[in-house]
């Protein structure tokens, strides 16, 4: 018997088997969930399809999260197909790499909009999207990063859009609470996938991280897995609104504290 045997739950954002939300959808098969999988048209048939067929994933659709009828479209699908939907996570982020170098004060008018839109708005337009769906003790979950809180080198407007999502969770879970709906967020320490790639100077910080961060390694998508089936299963059922950090304990530290 699997944690999550029953449940069914829609991902949306994997793009390679290095992607957390990958990760997730392993962790979530492993425990018994029916999933389905979102993602970019253009990645779907390079990328996204082989994935599914791993795990035995029949549900595969293609979705820009920018545009509300394609979001519709995807629900309207699993509707006729399964019905009712369990978990929902948003494992979406965009910034346009020049945004990503430089000075945040450098950032433009039409990146910050794009950054917002796609990394933030995204996860309020799919979970209204899936509220006709989704049942008392669903769970949605998306990823955020330190980043939105402090500032991090490179993560510029990424960490404006990692903060106003974080914002985004709170303002759910208190929208969906009363219909048992819970919302929160992991926040994953440095994890070595394409979407971190584009962040200059990543390298470096994922080989000092784990020479700061308390349990002294890297975070993997096993861990961030294991982080989602627990938010995503009735162990959790009174946790919404929060930010559930899986880092190896390093934003606890006010200063690193190296060997």
């Amino acid at each position: 018997m699997g944690l999550l045997d029953g449940r069914r739950a829609l991902i949306f954002g994997v793009a390679n088997d290095h992607s957390i939300a990958w990760g997730i959808a392993k962790a979530l098969h492993a425990e018994g969930a029916t999933l389905g999988l979102s993602s970019l048209e253009s990645l779907l048939d390079r990328r996204v399809r082989p994935l599914a067929a791993q795990l035995g994933v029949e549900f595969v659709e293609p979705c820009d999260v920018a545009d509300d009828a394609q979001i519709a479209r995807v629900f309207d699908r699993w509707r006729e197909r399964y019905g009712d939907l369990d978990v929902l996570v948003h494992a979406l982020a965009f910034a346009n790499r020049e945004d990503l170098d430089g000075a945040f004060v450098e950032t433009s008018r039409e990146g910050f909009h794009r950054a917002l839109d796609v990394s933030a708005y995204s996860l309020t337009a799919i979970t209204r999207g899936a509220l006709p769906l989704l049942r008392p003790g669903a769970s949605v979950i998306t990823l955020t990063y330190l980043g939105a809180e402090r500032a991090v080198p490179h993560y510029n407007v990424m960490g404006v859009a990692k903060a106003a999502l974080e914002a985004s969770v709170r303002y759910l879970a208190a929208d969906l609470g009363p219909a048992g709906i819970r919302v929160n967020a992991i926040s994953a320490g440095p994890v070595r996938t394409l979407a971190a790639s584009g962040v200059s100077g990543f390298r470096d910080m994922y080989a000092h991280f784990r020479e700061i961060a308390p349990l002294r390694r890297n975070m993997t998508l096993a861990d961030v897995g294991g982080a989602a089936v627990w938010l995503a299963s009735g162990l959790s059922a009174g946790v919404t609104g929060e930010v559930v950090y899986v880092d190896g304990g390093f934003s606890i530290l006010g200063v690193g504290l190296g060997e």
